[in-house]
């Protein structure tokens, strides 16, 4: 069964990147968009590109070679062959619609991306948590293993400098959005599921649909390709034994007994993890420099997908999984003042704000001392609305919560949705913790510069502007610190 993009033909047939033309993409500074304008230009496609306000992305791009204006204009299309969009962007975007009363050819952002890594051996990573660590371990692995591959991850790689890149390897490997259905055109030789669960209820609906979606991803797999699922998410487990049982090659991986790479061991190591891991009639030592079960995980799954699909070598895997200094929003250090160590993540469902969250408690339990602070901007007033019980559930190991407005990205607000749909039932869970409800940035800065104290953790969470907050608590902690001195 195909899985139906209204406003995109997912099964047509993908246009060599030769035949583009000249390439405007609309919202160029976002994290996929601009890794598709940083691939396009590698190959010496003329690229241009807007989005809303300036950014260091943008000031890249531009020294990259494009040209990229602050503003939607239908001038912008000008001269243009091929109009560039994600979901994202709405219908009635001028510049998108004057590419579509001139008739030009409209891709979404993983049709282009398909079309530029056409021909290499694809890797395409996808999952509900996880596929961008994921992603980013996997090409950083196989570049110290000197694949050079080319990649396309929804992060910086930190060690790497950029989201993007074109090597001279066969390897592409790619993070594969299930957002909007659009993970379907890849056609990859090794796809990682890492796993499947209930999310983009907007585009999709139902649970059920999003499980069919997985489905059909996973079976655009080419002949003799390889399948790569986590065996301890039970969507990803049951999406692998129902591939497995139509005759496909299938690699699972977990802490499960019956996982084909097993996870026997893991250890936390302040902020890194040591695990022992089976491949094969093999175990070997990982040491990772980044925290939880979650990321060792996801370097397992990494791991199969390049020793098991792409016939890496497992020495060498191992140790560029052991350099891997992080991917940029995943349980990223912004910095330490005061003994108060401030991250950022990314985290915007409630599995992965879970896991962000544990994280950070284990790190101070560990420590003997500290508290964790979360300053948490929910994403979507559909997933809020959604999983309000379930944020509240993630964010309960915390000591002091400080909600942000919902951030509403593409959508428009809905009646009645808020942050305190997360903040009500969290106060009500048992337990001992501070819920500040629907703060401003300014005021949370405020709060939490307050309240930080040597040897807790601050954390930024959320995939809106969130983000922002690190640069301002550092500062607010620096200058509490200057009058106590």
């Amino acid at each position: 069964m195909p899985v139906t993009n209204e406003r995109f033909d997912l099964a047509a047939a993908v246009p060599a990147w030769e035949e583009l033309g000249a390439v405007h993409l609309v919202a160029i500074g976002g994290a996929g968009m601009s890794a598709v304008a940083r691939l396009l230009l590698q190959r010496g496609v003329a690229v241009s590109g807007s989005d809303v306000a300036d950014s260091p992305v943008l000031e890249a791009l531009r020294a990259a070679g494009a040209t990229v204006w602050v503003g939607h204009d239908p001038a912008h299309v000008d001269g243009v062959d091929t109009v560039v969009v994600s979901s994202a962007i709405r219908e009635d975007n001028p510049e998108l619609a004057a590419a579509r009363q001139r008739g030009l050819r409209v891709l979404h952002r993983s049709q282009a991306l398909a079309a530029v890594s056409a021909g290499a051996r694809v890797v395409a990573v996808a999952g509900a948590n996880g596929k961008t660590t994921t992603t980013s371990m996997l090409t950083a692995a196989l570049v110290h293993a000197g694949a050079d591959p080319s990649f396309a991850s929804g992060g910086e790689i930190a060690q790497l400098g950029t989201n993007a890149a074109l090597g001279s390897g066969e390897a592409f490997v790619v993070e594969a959005d299930e957002s909007d259905g659009s993970f379907v055109v890849y056609r990859p030789e090794v796809a990682v599921v890492t796993s499947v669960q209930p999310d983009h209820l907007d585009f999709y609906g139902t649970p059920e649909a999003v499980t069919e979606a997985y489905d059909v991803f996973a079976g655009t797999v080419r002949q003799g390709g390889l399948l790569v699922a986590c065996h301890d998410d039970p969507g990803a487990l049951a999406l692998a034994q129902h591939h497995r049982a139509g005759g496909h090659r299938v690699l699972t991986y977990g802490e499960h007994a019956d996982a084909d790479v097993r996870v026997l061991a893991v250890e936390p190591a302040g902020l890194g993890t040591t695990a022992r891991v089976r491949h094969g009639g093999r175990e070997v030592s990982l040491a990772l420099r980044v925290p939880g079960l979650h990321n060792v995980l996801d370097a397992v799954g990494a791991l199969g997908a390049a020793v098991d699909g792409l016939g890496a070598d497992l020495d060498a895997v191992v140790e560029g999984l052991g350099d891997f200094t992080g991917a940029r929003r995943r349980f990223e250090v912004r910095g330490e003042v005061d003994g108060v160590t401030v991250v950022d993540d990314y985290a915007h469902n409630p599995a992965k704000v879970a896991a962000v969250v544990s994280t950070a408690a284990g790190v101070v339990a560990r420590a003997g001392r500290g508290r964790v602070l979360v300053v948490f901007q929910p994403h979507l007033y559909s997933r809020t609305r959604d999983f309000a019980d379930a944020f509240a559930q993630a964010l309960a190991p915390a000591d002091h919560v400080v909600l942000l407005d919902v951030y509403g990205a593409r959508e428009a607000p809905l009646p009645g949705v808020t942050s305190a749909l997360v903040g009500d039932p969290l106060v009500e869970l048992p337990g001992r913790r501070r819920v500040d409800v629907g703060v401003d940035a300014d005021r949370a800065v405020e709060l939490l510069a307050a309240a930080a104290a040597p040897g807790d953790l601050v954390l930024t969470v959320g995939a809106g502007d969130v983000t922002r907050l690190g640069a301002p608590l550092l500062e607010a902690l620096r200058a509490r610190a200057g009058e106590r001195a």
